[in-house]
């Protein structure tokens, strides 16, 4: 199994930034790519980035240019930098594994973003 603990999620001005961080534990080894997902209140859950063992990254096209996702293997660690926030970036920003033992998925970490 592969444990997932987001953090950094916060209250900040739009225009502000966050970084978010998500700590993997467990089978880590067994990870193919982590993500970061959110979902506002009444939407669905959509993809933010996602970045895999290979270091391919992918993007949501509408955040793209603001938003940066990385990864420091030695902490097991993803991050998501988020720059320019708007309100519309509100949502609970979850972490998600894709890993042999399956789909995982953190607790989520919530971001406001106040006009």
């Amino acid at each position: 199994q592969v444990q997932l603990v987001e953090s950094g999620g916060d209250l900040v001005q739009a225009g502000g930034s966050l970084r978010l961080s998500c700590a993997a534990s467990g089978s880590i080894f067994s990870i193919n790519a982590m993500g970061w997902y959110r979902q506002a209140p009444g939407k669905q859950r959509e993809l933010v980035a996602a970045i895999r063992s290979d270091g391919r990254i992918n993007y949501a096209d509408s955040l793209k240019g603001r938003f940066t996702i990385s990864r420091d293997n030695a902490k097991n660690t993803v991050y998501l930098q988020m720059n320019s926030l708007k309100p519309e970036d509100t949502a609970v920003y979850l972490c998600n594994a894709a890993a042999h033992t399956g789909i995982h998925w953190g607790q989520g970490t919530h971001v406001t973003v106040s006009s």
